[in-house]
Order: structure tokens, then C-alpha cells, then sequence
């Protein structure tokens, strides 16, 4: 019976210690928007530019981009925009908002100009039906 108690002590000595179970819980990256370096797009970009057929889906896959990442940053770079070490002017969120109230000022701005238009048509024609309801210096000279 020793031999028994003592190879079951050796076995518990033996086992791993019992590690936790991981997580369950599927883990975010953030809450917002991720934001890439412009020296990260660049070095995406030329990752990507060397890839065969098929292998740029399975770096966009690593990286966890979009094929849309890599349309949108290679016309950055085409316009000179995207060069290493610049950060872009304008945060998305407000250059969003910028856009937004740039299309409501031209929105007004068309409505004004059909304003003016109109009263300038009006100011014409006051302008004629004045010269037509004067008298003329003939007609005043004969009374």
C-alpha cells in the first residue's frame, strides 16, 4: 500500500501546475478609429506592391486592412500628400464637418445669387416702366 501512496504523490508532483483557461471574450482593438502613420501606409504600400498574386490578401488580412486602405493611400501618395513623417492637416472627423458646412455656405451662397438675380431683374424693369410712364420734354413742352 506504500508503494501505491507513494506513486500517487509522484504523479501529482509530476502533473503541470493547472494553468487558467484564456478568455473567452472576444477582445477590441479600441473603441475608435485606428490611425495609421504616414510611414506606416508607406511601408504597407510597398509591402504590397511586391506581393505575387493572392498575397496581398493575406497581408491585408495580417494588417487587418481593407483592399479600400490601399486605394485611398496610394492616390494620397500619387497627390503628394502622403510622405513619411507628416501627419495629415486635418483630423477625418473634422475635415467630415468642414465638408459638411462648406456644402451648406454653397447651398446658401446659389440661393443668395438667385436673390440677387431676381431683384436686379426687378430694378430693370422699375428702371424701364419709369422712362415709359414719364412724360417725355416734347409731350410737356405742348400742354
Amino acid at each position: 500500500m506504500g508503494a501505491k501512496a507513494s506513486g500517487a504523490s509522484r504523479s501529482a508532483e509530476a502533473a503541470p501546475p493547472a494553468q487558467e483557461a484564456p478568455d473567452p471574450e472576444l477582445r477590441t482593438r479600441g473603441t475608435g478609429r485606428r490611425r495609421f502613420t504616414s510611414a506606416y501606409k508607406l511601408r504597407i504600400l510597398e509591402e504590397a506592391e511586391g506581393c505575387g498574386p493572392g498575397e496581398v490578401g493575406a497581408l491585408l488580412r495580417r494588417e487587418g486592412l481593407y483592399s479600400s486602405h490601399l486605394t485611398m493611400w496610394r492616390r494620397l501618395r500619387a497627390t503628394g500628400a502622403l510622405q513619411a513623417g507628416k501627419r495629415s492637416a486635418v483630423p477625418a472627423a473634422k475635415l467630415k464637418e468642414a465638408l459638411r458646412q462648406v456644402s451648406s455656405l454653397e447651398r446658401e451662397n446659389r440661393r443668395l445669387r438667385l436673390q440677387v438675380e431676381r431683384a436686379e431683374t426687378i430694378v430693370a424693369v422699375q428702371k424701364k416702366l419709369c422712362s415709359l410712364l414719364q412724360p417725355s420734354p416734347l409731350e410737356a413742352g405742348s400742354s
